[in-house]
């Protein structure tokens, strides 16, 4: 018996999944497996980081803006994608500013996962990303996401939980994003000092904390032939991303060379899986990549028969 594989990736903001993990989206969806992208914010209190973006009427209609943007990398990556209705929190300048009335951030655990759970539950992934309980940094809406995610991957399957939002169903392995790890980082910064291309990346690094990596890296995706899928879904959200900034100054054939994978933590697993991982459904037994529907025989209201 087997199951189409899915693979749900949950993101605070517009954007978020084109910088974070995006190559190992489009690289599953080329081999058949359905990805969804659960985006809980519409991004509407970000900021236009593109100077050649910075125009008053972009700023007034920000949140239609990023919702073309996301649509256009949503096509640029050929997943689906579902904006989960809760409003972008912002990024204070003071860690003891109050967050606006009604953001993403300040709701109420049950209230702020409830359609995620939903979403889960009429989905079915087996593997969920997302991002670690510091947030991948300290944005109040990536540390919201993060524990969202938590509360959905534990309570999709109990039918006990959530009641109203869709029978159960038990996703099997969830994920934190580590693409931003000094390991990484060091490596590219080498390398283009080797090069003399001057590196970007020193002052950065000099800047980093010294001390053992909270989650380290169990699963490290090749997915080197999608970073120009990644870097075009990455400049189609055209406020965010200065296609002359930072992100693109390595050479994306530098980046292919030195560091070809998009890395993960395993923070959860209900299968028996032995990292070092190549693949996130490592140990995932009796599923074959498929578009859609449900193979004869096989009731999908739980995960038992996969696990089983």
């Amino acid at each position: 018996m087997s199951a189409p594989l899915r693979l749900m990736a949950v993101h605070a903001h517009p954007d978020d999944e084109s910088s974070k993990g995006a190559a190992t989206m489009a690289r599953y969806v080329a081999e058949g497996v359905d990805v969804l992208v659960c985006t809980l914010t519409g991004g509407e209190r970000g900021s236009i980081l593109n100077p050649k973006m910075d125009r008053p009427e972009i700023l007034a209609n920000m949140a239609e803006v990023r919702r073309q943007e996301m649509e256009r990398a949503r096509e640029i990556l050929g997943v689906s994608q579902r904006f989960m209705g809760f409003v972008d929190s912002g990024l204070p300048e003071d860690e003891n500013e109050p967050l606006p009335e009604g953001c993403f951030a300040v709701q109420p655990l049950e209230v702020a996962a409830a359609p995620l759970v939903a979403a889960v539950r009429e989905f079915r992934p087996q593997v969920i990303l997302t991002y670690d309980d510091d947030g991948g940094y300290p944005h109040p809406d990536h540390i919201m996401t993060n524990r969202v995610s938590v509360e959905a991957f534990e309570a999709a399957g109990d039918p006990d939980r959530y009641p109203g939002t869709g029978d159960p169903w038990q996703p099997l392995k969830l994920y934190y994003h580590m693409g931003f790890s000094k390991e990484r980082f060091e490596a590219l910064h080498e390398a283009m000092t080797e090069r003399d291309m001057g590196s970007p990346y020193a002052e950065w690094i000099s800047r980093w904390e010294d001390r053992p990596q909270k989650w380290p890296v169990t699963t490290r995706v090749p997915c080197a032939s999608y970073f120009e899928t990644r870097d075009l879904a990455l400049m189609a959200h055209a406020t965010q991303v200065d296609p002359d900034g930072f992100w693109f100054v390595c050479p994306r054939e530098l980046q292919m060379e030195i560091w070809p994978t998009e890395d993960f933590h395993l923070a959860r697993s209900l299968v028996d899986t032995e990292p070092p991982e190549e693949d996130l459904f490592a140990g995932i037994e009796g599923a074959a990549p498929a578009k859609s529907g449900t193979p004869a025989g096989c009731d999908e209201r739980t995960q038992a028969s996969v696990v089983n």
